[in-house]
């Protein structure tokens, strides 16, 4: 009885350690998402040149980040509402980031392979889209759900109608999120490749330029669809495995998946934050405000300020333009 005694104690103290270094990892990624992302939605309020289409979807990716980011890092509570509010709050937005990104790889598909220019009129559409859709996903993902805190956070204790429901509610929208916006980079990929051809064929080298330029943009954007493939497969892979195992939990993979889950929000930030019209924003910024001295110390301040970078919006402006010259010649 004492060996039995001494067995399950030293089970419940490592069980307890394990939770307490998943809190901290997990806490200290969805820290750096709610940092990184805060970043974006700052450089956006703060600097009236953001403010357009594009980069208001970046915004809204980024706000969405920081909320999910924010409610994750309020987990645990001990009162069974706040366990249901903080759950839902960080399904909602986590749901509405992933879905932001396809809003953006759907303004790109339809700038660049459709040619059209009326992706502003999609605005209203995609705040229905995205909103609704996290909304929806949410309440059904309270079907079958009973709050405690059995986990690293405030989760919900499901029995096999709630897990199923869990991997309907998110890790189905989040893969074809993913499916989407792969499929999407890659149609842009092969307009832009048929265009260099063509530039090269007529030997216009203005149309070539431009051409080279977009495709040096896009080879930053074809890393987008990843942003979600490393930051979900872990988490999804442990959710399978939870499904096929219940109760049976690897301690490795659960680090991995809250880790790199709670990372997503920085990635974001740094992917489609960090373009160049923001670091531009920031360089004047720099210029106007700091001593000449220290701007002598700093000799990257030039370099920023006029890199020209042709990216998301300057793309989404030029592309039917290039485009239309290309087939009238």
């Amino acid at each position: 009885m004492a060996a039995t005694a001494l067995a399950a104690s030293a089970a419940a103290s490592q069980s307890l350690r394990n939770r307490e270094i998943l809190d901290a990892v997990g806490t200290t990624a969805a820290a750096l998402s709610l940092v990184g992302s805060s970043f974006i939605v700052l450089c956006y309020l703060l600097f009236r040149e953001l403010r357009k289409f594009s980069f208001k979807l970046v915004y809204f990716l980024a706000l969405a980040d920081m909320l999910c980011s924010l409610f994750t890092i309020m987990g645990g509570p001990a009162n069974a509402f706040y366990c249901f509010a903080h759950d839902y709050s960080a399904h909602f937005f986590c749901v509405a980031s992933f879905l932001w990104t396809t809003t953006i790889a759907f303004t790109l598909h339809r700038t660049v392979v459709k040619h059209k220019t009326d992706v502003e009129d999609f605005g209203s559409i995609f705040h229905l889209y995205v909103w609704g859709t996290s909304l929806a996903t949410t309440v059904l993902r309270s079907i079958g759900s009973d709050y405690g805190r059995p986990g690293t956070w405030c989760w919900i204790q499901q029995g096999s109608m709630g897990k199923i429901l869990h991997l309907i509610t998110f890790y189905l929208p989040l893969w074809g999120a993913i499916l989407y916006n792969g499929f999407t980079y890659y149609q842009v990929n092969r307009m832009l490749n048929n265009a260099t051809r063509m530039a090269v064929g007529i030997s216009d080298r203005s149309i070539q330029s431009d051409t080279r330029a977009d495709k040096k943009a896009f080879n930053r954007w074809g890393y987008y669809p990843l942003i979600l493939i490393g930051s979900w497969s872990f988490a999804t892979i442990n959710r399978l495995y939870d499904f096929a195992n219940p109760g049976h939990k690897i301690f490795w993979l659960s680090i991995l998946d809250i880790g790199f889950a709670g990372l997503m929000g920085l990635f974001n930030s740094i992917a489609y934050g960090l373009n160049s019209s923001v670091r531009r924003a920031i360089a004047e910024r720099m210029d106007v405000f700091l001593p000449e001295r220290i701007k002598r110390s700093l000799p990257t301040l030039s370099r920023l300020r006029s890199q020209q970078e042709n990216e998301l919006t300057s793309l989404i402006v030029e592309s039917n333009n290039r485009h239309s010259n290309v087939g009238s010649t």
